[in-house]
């Protein structure tokens, strides 16, 4: 079919507005078009595949002919995105990779053997008939939950039973079953989101007529209309639109965070064919993560094959914006789409405190075969020497004498058998020495953990309105053990909110802002003033000089800003004034993805080039009150392989331009430097000069094109965008042939203002023995501006700087700087005089340095300074740069980023953590905690960090102690019963002990004790170091509290078995005395240790002793069970209660004593920290800060 050289002037898309005061969600569209990364010419955007030369020539007459109006078209590059993330629609697509899809025609879309899912979704991971089995099973991959379940099995064997069946049973029922509850409850939650989603009608084509169809039943090869507002149910190719042009906005905050309207656009040939005429096949590449990626065509009947790029596919998730309706096919259905392959939920990391705790897990195992070792070995030797007696021993009878004919073995099977039943019995009886209740303690006490950091206002962004996210509730405590933290920088350390500072034109130099105004430059259109709604300061020359000005330098300058203004992808948004509603004035809000382009284009209005009008083939832009029309024929979309941006502009004067702009390293590649010398030497003098005050820079060119280039151009680009096999390579080629021989116009310099308190943050951080290193891709001059502006660097740091363009220079930069560390290490012998450094190291330094194994050299330069800067950095080498600490130190590290180019070194660190910013939720996603603001991280370490180590090393400790100290009561009693494993205390008790009577008051603890208030952490951030010399917990601590395990252990049981020896008094009494007092000593060594007391630690500690005596009078009060009323009985005594305070008095005058001569005489930097805190008053003002300690004392 052959397409007109002239098409009509695309129709406005409809008209929104926004009203903040109704909260309506509508915005008004200035007729913009913007995004389209696909194919498109001159003569028609839409069509990439149906015009060869001739309409090529004829589309360049027409615009000659036409002069301001000639014929719409763009051609675009793949999307803004990374060389990694655009490599999925660039890639050549074969036939064993794609999928076919007919359109209009699900039944033969889907026959075998195609049988692609239908469109329900399922984010659950059980059903009614898998829950058991799959939640049992992955309960089981803990190795403790195994051993408890070796344990129970073993004592359901008569010969080897020391509980009865059902009280073995109960601990490890009652752990498995409250963390079913808890997996059943949340995803019970996830069926019931599932069921709502699934049920969302859409409308879908069937019998030519579109009629309501759930979600779940939409198929692949299915047309579905969509209406503005509405959420796309499936991942569809745009066939057709509202609007002539085909354009349709869409708004991904549900899939990437951004809140940006995107363009997207159906093709020429679809959307001239009525949708219930519509019939072809297209071939797409099969479903994958890549949100930014789409490599497809499309063939029509009697047509040949048009190429399908990003821009012409919606995914589910989307809302449609701006648009009265959309029409696509459905290409990736259900669990195929984007949005649910990249749904893979926060990452799954081990703290380093559970790490350690198998250490001691280890050790305790060994002690407990050591004791069942040795009370076999004892049991053996009793056994033979009274050998003779077994036979009329009650407890073993040998013999079987109820038959007086004839006298046979009874349940005996040999002394060797007995001693190996001796030791599985022992093993059963002693199995509490691995608490069971540690592992669900640590998660409850998570939760409560994460629900006060979710809960701190002081981490609550006012801005965005935004709590503090705990995506991984296993590492909590890992925040108060961090040694280094890698942060990037635009978005992280700044606002990546950018603001054009200043300017260099043909040489010369603009950034006298002091004196110009900042009220931007107003439109009127219809009767209504339209202003830009972000200000920006002018320079009063600049400004004179596009005004009036005549000559080259004011030409140039003209073309500067009309490239601002037109080589961008920003759309022109009209929203209510807030200030003055009422009043006939508007605001102009440019929307767009790129924060630096918007601020170009807010600098540009400023500066009079006020962009008014956008569509798919023309931009309207106001110069100064005239209003001018500059047809877009091409558009070559940056991406991070060339660095740069062009377009191709059909100007009002009848000539074509080329306007580019880009990174400097890129640019200047492309510039003609033989046209005027002069004003590139001062253009680069002054992109240094703006490096050096932490601008981000863009360097400006552009070129006039001949019609014979123009159709060079047009003719390559077609064939490029049309081939089948080598398509990527081809489009990146036709970029490169017409960005050449450029005329440099000038450079821009955009501020990235720092984030609130962050040159605060970091400077707590560095007190708190935190380095600090930051990886960034700017400049290298712009990154050292602002380590200085955020105090990361500071004017007494030597600075070691490694730039090398090749290997050999690198080998020799490294160890360069390797020597001059060694030799200020040996001027500075004193830690406290030595002189800081900082290392600024370069990607291309990185590239040599992992190419050539140099790793340990830059380890050894890395871990002497005390400040890592590293420029042009991507984002594998992120990654790579956290790998190589982590692989050559134990310390603790933590990444902190916003951006997609992020997420791999947040995943790689031990604690990532994801800034909700402007460049969308990739990072958050892929984070293990998410915030608004840098400076969160102070009270997150610092303070957050520090009580969840300290609470959770202590809460492990007292665990292993707790049951250690019931474990050695058993142990001596079964010394004194002749090794046979039976036990004074009732099995009902040793099955509650650590379940009921002493697990609460340990979770209470965990979660609300604190050693120290938050203002002491924050004013002393030395503090912090108690959790990287892992203070709290450590193999010192865990022998120190086994001792007192131990003597306290001999407390509770020699005290009653001394006083009641020569009495009559029976085993079932005497349990109940141990197990009570064994319980009162235990929680009272709990309460000596708590630091802050409230209504709920004194309910749980106090309680748990009161419910303990309450459960033992109910055990004794069942006459089935054995020692039936002896409670009673023992506690009508004196003895008894005598006994009880003497236990008590005995067992803690250790601990207590050893407390006391810790922290009065060896107190470390948390006991002095808490003296202060108790007798706080005025002094704290007039007296000077004491200065903590840098080493643990011993």
């Amino acid at each position: 079919m052959d397409v007109p050289a002239k098409l009509p002037d695309p129709v406005p898309s409809p008209i929104l507005r926004h009203s903040p005061s109704s909260g309506s969600a509508m915005s008004r569209s200035l007729r913009s078009v913007v995004d389209m990364p696909s194919v498109t010419f001159a003569a028609d955007m839409r069509s990439d595949s149906t015009r060869g030369a001739e309409s090529t020539a004829s589309s360049f007459e027409s615009f000659r002919r036409a002069g301001s109006r000639p014929v719409p078209g763009v051609a675009r590059l793949p999307t803004r995105r990374s060389a990694s993330e655009r490599a999925g629609s660039q890639r050549d697509l074969r036939d064993e990779d794609a999928r076919f899809v007919y359109i209009n025609d699900a039944a033969r879309t889907n026959a075998p053997p195609a049988r692609f899912p239908d469109n329900s979704v399922r984010t659950t991971k059980y059903s009614v008939l898998t829950f058991i089995p799959r939640n049992l099973y992955e309960q089981f991959h803990r190795v403790a939950y195994v051993y408890f379940l070796i344990l129970a099995a073993l004592n359901q064997v008569p010969q080897l039973g020391v509980f009865s069946p059902v009280a073995s049973v109960l601990p490890l029922a009652f752990v498995l079953g409250v963390t079913a509850v808890k997996d059943a409850y949340e995803d019970w939650r996830r069926h019931r989101s599932d069921k709502n989603e699934n049920n969302r009608t859409a409308s879908v084509m069937v019998d030519g007529v579109f009629r309501p169809k759930p979600w779940s039943d939409i198929h692949v090869g299915e047309l579905v209309r969509v209406v503005a507002n509405e959420t796309l149910p499936c991942d569809m190719v745009l066939v057709s639109t509202s609007d002539p042009t085909g354009v349709a906005y869409v708004q991904t905050i549900n899939l990437d965070g951004e809140s940006n309207l995107k363009t997207r656009y159906a093709k020429q040939e679809t959307m001239t064919t009525p949708t219930e005429a519509l019939a072809g096949l297209i071939k797409c590449e099969k479903p994958n993560r890549n949100i930014y990626g789409f490599l497809a065509t499309v063939d029509l009947d009697g047509r040949r094959a048009v190429s399908l790029g990003t821009s012409n596919i919606m995914l589910r998730g989307c809302e449609l914006k701006n648009t009265a309706w959309a029409i696509g096919v459905a290409v990736y259905t259900g669990r195929d789409t984007k949005v649910m392959l990249n749904n893979s939920g926060a990452p799954s990391k081990r703290s380093r405190l559970e790490t350690h705790t198998n250490r001691e897990t280890i050790v305790l195992a060994i002690v407990l075969a050591l004791l069942c070792t040795l009370v076999s070995l004892l049991a053996g030797i009793w056994l033979s020497d009274h050998s003779d007696e077994l036979g009329v021993i009650p407890y073993f009878r040998k013999k079987d004498f109820s038959d007086p004919n004839e006298v046979e073995n009874y349940k005996w099977y040999g002394t060797g058998a007995q001693v190996a039943f001796t030791f599985m019995m022992a093993v059963i009886q002693f199995q509490v020495m691995i608490p069971i209740a540690l592992f669900i303690s640590m998660e409850l006490v998570r939760v409560g953990q994460a629900y006060f950091m979710v809960q701190d206002k002081h981490m609550f962004d006012e801005k965005r309105q935004a709590r503090f996210q705990c995506r991984a509730l296993n590492i909590n405590e890992d925040l108060g053990q961090i040694k280094y933290v890698f942060s990037d920088k635009t978005g992280t350390l700044t606002e990546n909110r950018m603001e054009f500072r200043c300017a260099s034109v043909h040489g010369g130099d603009f950034s006298e802002t002091d004196g110009g105004e900042a009220d931007g430059h107003a439109v009127t259109e219809d009767g209504v003033v339209l202003r830009p709604k972000t200000a920006v300061k002018t320079d009063p020359k600049l400004m004179a000089m596009l005004k009036d000005g005549t000559g080259a330098k004011a030409d140039a300058a003209r073309d500067f800003f009309l490239t601002l203004v037109t080589c961008n992808t920003i759309v022109p948004i009209i929203v209510d004034d807030t200030e003055d509603p009422a009043a006939a004035r508007r605001l102009v809000e440019y929307q767009g993805e790129s924060p630096d382009e918007q601020a170009l284009v807010y600098a540009a209005a400023a500066y009079g080039y006020t962009l008014v009008e956008r569509t798919s083939g023309h931009i309207i832009i106001d110069v100064f009150g005239t209003r001018q029309r500059f047809d877009v024929l091409g558009l070559h979309e940056f991406d991070s392989d060339r660095k740069r941006m062009s377009v191709i502009i059909g100007c009002p004067d009848k000539t074509v331009k080329l306007f580019v702009k880009g990174a400097d390293n890129s640019m200047f590649g492309v510039i003609d430097k033989t046209m005027n010398p002069d004003v590139v030497r001062a253009t680069e003098k002054h992109l240094h000069a703006y490096s050096s005050l932490g601008l981000r820079t863009l360097v400006i060119g552009m070129r006039e094109l001949s019609q014979e280039e123009f159709q060079e151009w047009q003719m390559a680009y077609e064939k490029a965008s049309t081939a089948l096999l080598g398509r990527g390579g081809l489009l990146r080629g036709v970029a490169a042939n017409i960005e050449r021989n450029l005329r440099l116009l000038g450079a821009s310099g955009i501020e990235d203002k720092l984030q609130d308190g962050v040159p605060e943050a970091i400077e707590k951080l560095r007190q708190a023995g935190i380095k600090v290193w930051v990886l960034t891709g700017d400049k290298q001059e712009t990154a050292i501006s602002i380590g200085f502006s955020c105090k990361l660097l500071t004017r007494e740091m030597t600075q070691i700087v490694i730039n090398s363009n090749s290997r050999d220079s690198c080998r020799k930069s490294l160890d360069d700087a390797i020597s001059m560390v060694n030799k200020l290490r040996s001027l500075s012998t004193d830690s406290q005089a030595r002189v800081p450094l900082a290392l600024v190291i370069d990607g291309n330094s990185l590239v040599y340095i992992f190419d050539t194994d140099h790793e340990d050299k830059l380890f050894e330069v890395a871990i002497a300074c005390d400040v890592v800067l590293c420029c042009r950095v991507a984002p594998l080498q992120k990654a790579g740069i956290v790998d190589l600490i982590k692989k050559r130190t134990s310390d603790m590290t933590l990444a902190i980023g916003d951006g997609a180019n992020d997420v791999s070194m947040i995943q790689m660190a031990d604690v990532g953590i994801g800034i909700s910013g402007q460049e969308g939720r990739q990072a958050v996603m892929a984070s293990d905690f998410a915030m608004g603001q840098f400076r969160f991280l102070v009270p997150l370490l610092l303070v957050h960090g520090h009580w969840n180590y300290q609470r959770m090393g202590y809460m492990i400790l007292y665990n292993f102690y707790r049951n250690a100290t019931f474990v050695f009561v058993l142990f001596w009693y079964v010394l004194h019963t002749g090794f046979t494993l039976t036990t004074a205390i009732t099995e009902w008790s040793s099955v509650l002990y650590s379940v009921i009577y002493t697990a609460v008051p340990t979770i209470v603890v965990a979660i609300l004790d604190k050693d120290l208030g938050r203002r002491t952490l924050l004013k002393y951030p030395q503090l912090y170091g108690a959790g990287q010399r892992e203070e709290s917990y450590n193999l010192r601590l865990f022998i120190f509290f086994m001792i007192d395990s131990i003597w306290q252990s001999l407390a509770v049981f020699f005290i009653p078995y001394l006083a009641y020896r020569k009495s009559t008094i029976d085993s079932a009494s005497l349990g109940d005395l141990w197990t009570l007092a064994v319980v009162i000593l235990v929680n009272i060594h709990l309460a000596m240790d708590v630091i802050r007391w409230n209504w709920i630690t004194h309910a749980a500690i106090w309680g748990s002793i009161v419910a303990t005596l309450i459960c033992v009078m109910v055990i004794d009060s069942i006459p089935i069970l054995p020692g039936f009323w002896a409670i009673y009985k023992v506690m009508g005594t004196g003895l008894f209660w005598a006994l009880l305070l003497a236990v008590i008095v005995v067992g803690m005058v250790p601990h207590f004593v050893a407390k006391a001569i810790r922290e009065h005489f060896l107190p470390n930097d948390i006991q002095i920290a808490r003296e202060m805190e108790k007798s706080q008053d005025s002094h704290d003002v007039t007296h000077p800060e004491v200065q903590m300690n840098t080493m643990a004392r011993a």
